[in-house]
């Protein structure tokens, strides 16, 4: 067998080259990260073996540097392997006492870990194009948390401009008060405001469901409102809305991407009850394959939902915390998703409320809970059947 380790950076790559008997194939160098340095990498594993199956490579997952040395890799058919970082560390600290960082040490501890047979799995070309997924609800998570703090200053600047509008509508995000505050962003405004199109304004943005009787109470409101007037402000909430009118209409784009993945890919964790397309995306994103898990107690580990274990002679830590290593947007998608399914599947119900019958607190019987669709999950996308309550 031909060992490949190769440590990651952002304009060069090191790499070593070794073979069964610990014999040095190549001495350490360095690629760039180019098409060039790509094609020179593969020469020379090439050179010393006519069976690429006989190859294994390994590398850190390093975010995005890594990603295009990845799929090169993957495209030649290359076994390869994407190792955490941390478990790279932990492996050189077993290695030696003394506190060694370089990336000569770097490069050479990948290649003895795949070496090693550590119960590797290999980068999956199914998780290579998983990414794209990753990418979506990544992106989208980001941009609902960006358009949740421009909503906060929605409300913030309302309270300052024209606090009594909270207490007419439902709620201020919504489209037929985005349309009023866009031309009449404070009270001042909306008491000047001419009635019949102050009505239309209405009408139109809330399609009917608001009109001349409600573009009075508003004025009315204004008209005794004890908002200031402040233009400053009120530019800063008509530009705010606009912006949060561009993020929603990018989050429909972005959602409409990811739901045409998910529809092509056919996975059986929409038939559960309380998951949605952005839910169950986020979820096969970031677990990517699951045939790189042996057992849902290894999914669990990497959801970082394991219980962390700590026992010293006569000590042991019973009431453990989790780990809470891993993806934290898996974990954000697996403990909501868990809250719409309890609401919506019988069996989840009844099991979080067993954990809160035995006193457990809510967000530790919830845990429970997420384990056990954690668990449903796993058993679904292995077998490729569709949810049932028997399940």
């Amino acid at each position: 067998m031909i060992y490949v380790g190769i440590d990651v950076a952002k304009d060069k790559h090191d790499c070593f080259i070794t073979n069964s008997d610990g014999e040095v194939l190549f001495k350490p160098f360095s690629i760039s990260n180019n098409r060039e340095g790509f094609e020179n990498l593969f020469q020379r594993i090439e050179s010393v073996s006519d069976d690429l199956a006989k190859v294994k490579v390994g590398l850190e997952a390093t975010g995005h540097y890594s990603y295009n040395l990845l799929g090169f890799l993957l495209d030649k058919g290359l076994t390869t392997y994407v190792i955490n970082p941390l478990h790279t560390n932990l492996y050189r600290k077993s290695l030696s006492l003394r506190k060694t960082k370089t990336d000569k040490v770097d490069f050479r501890t990948i290649a003895t870990m795949i070496m090693s047979d550590m119960n590797l799995k290999s980068y999956s070309d199914t998780s290579y194009h998983n990414e794209e997924l990753k990418s979506l609800t990544r992106y989208r998570f980001d941009k609902v948390k960006e358009r949740a703090k421009l909503k906060s200053s929605v409300s913030r600047l309302v309270c300052i401009l024209f606090p009594e509008l909270e207490k007419l509508v439902p709620t201020l995000h919504m489209a037929s008060v985005y349309a009023l505050l866009s031309e009449f962003p404070s009270a001042h405004a909306v008491s000047s405001a001419h009635l019949t199109r102050l009505s239309n304004l209405l009408s139109e943005s809330s399609k009917g469901h608001y009109g001349k009787d409600t573009a009075v109470i508003f004025r009315e409101a204004a008209r005794s409102s004890i908002g200031s007037h402040m233009p400053a402000k009120s530019l800063e909430l008509k530009h705010t809305i606009m912006l949060i009118q561009e993020l929603t209409t990018e989050i429909d784009e972005i959602e409409l991407a990811i739901k045409s993945i998910m529809d092509s890919l056919h996975s059986p964790i929409l038939s559960i009850p309380g998951i949605s397309y952005r839910m169950g995306a986020m979820i096969i994103a970031e677990i990517g394959d699951f045939n790189r898990f042996d057992s849902a107690d290894r999914l669990l580990a990497y959801a970082g939902m394991s219980p962390s274990t700590y026992q010293s002679g006569q000590l042991d830590g019973s009431h453990s915390h989790m780990e809470k290593r891993g993806s934290r947007y898996l974990r954000y998608a697996l403990y909501n998703s868990t809250k719409y399914v309890c609401q919506w599947d019988e069996s989840f119900a009844a099991y979080l409320a067993k954990k809160r019958a035995e006193g457990k607190h809510y967000n530790v019987a919830l845990s429970h809970a997420a384990k056990k669709l954690v668990r449903l999950i796993y058993a679904m996308e292995k077998s490729g059947q569709s949810y049932s309550k028997k399940a």
